[in-house]
């Protein structure tokens, strides 16, 4: 394993939402699928997943959709999302790009360097809360596929899309994982929180 990662002083966590089957989209990034009713309980677990982060990673093609989704909400205090919102974009993000070369949205910074190397570094930063992914689901991939993500937060749907993206399928080797906790909701969604194991 990458010593890199194992002696890191900020840990990177993936938070995302999946089907049974393992999508996290559909062929054409179909999102109808995923349940939304969320309760309070659900809703209490991904506050507190951001409280001890405070640094946001992004892929390009995610960013636009990211930023417009959570800003709607936050226009509307009377959403139940709004706190989970103005933590969203109160967050400084870092997006990761081949070709912009300056930010369009606010709150972020561009990332153009060796993904690998750009992200170690700033996981062995000394100051600095942790560190949260939202994808999609190419960069997600390619994290995964580079072993740098030490913690996964898979919310599990109760549906099963058949045909989808997936964010694994790029996996250059068996890895192993330590179950951290699984929690059931009552939307039917299902938290499986793991850790990366490292030698």
């Amino acid at each position: 394993m990458n010593c890199d990662n194992q002696n890191a002083k900020r840990t990177l966590k993936l938070q995302v939402q999946m089907s049974i089957d393992g999508c996290i989209a559909g062929p054409h990034n179909e999102m109808e699928w995923l349940v939304w009713n969320w309760d309070e309980k659900l809703k209490e677990y991904v506050n507190r997943l951001h409280q001890s982060v405070d640094t946001i990673l992004l892929g390009r093609k995610m960013t636009s959709e990211f930023i417009s989704y959570w800003s709607n909400v936050l226009n509307n205090p009377q959403d139940p999302e709004y706190i989970i919102a103005k933590k969203m974009l109160e967050t400084p993000k870092i997006v990761f790009t081949k070709t912009l070369n300056k930010s369009e949205w606010p709150n972020t910074k561009i990332a153009t360097g060796d993904l690998k190397e750009e992200i170690t570094k700033l996981k062995n930063q000394q100051e600095g809360g942790d560190i949260i992914v939202y994808g999609g689901a190419s960069f997600d991939s390619s994290l995964i596929r580079e072993n740098l993500i030490d913690e996964y937060c898979l919310f599990v749907n109760p549906v099963a899309i058949g045909n989808g993206k997936t964010i694994f399928k790029d996996l250059k080797e068996i890895r192993k994982l330590s179950l951290i906790e699984s929690i059931p909701f009552d939307s039917g969604i299902v938290l499986l929180h793991y850790q990366v194991k490292r030698k």
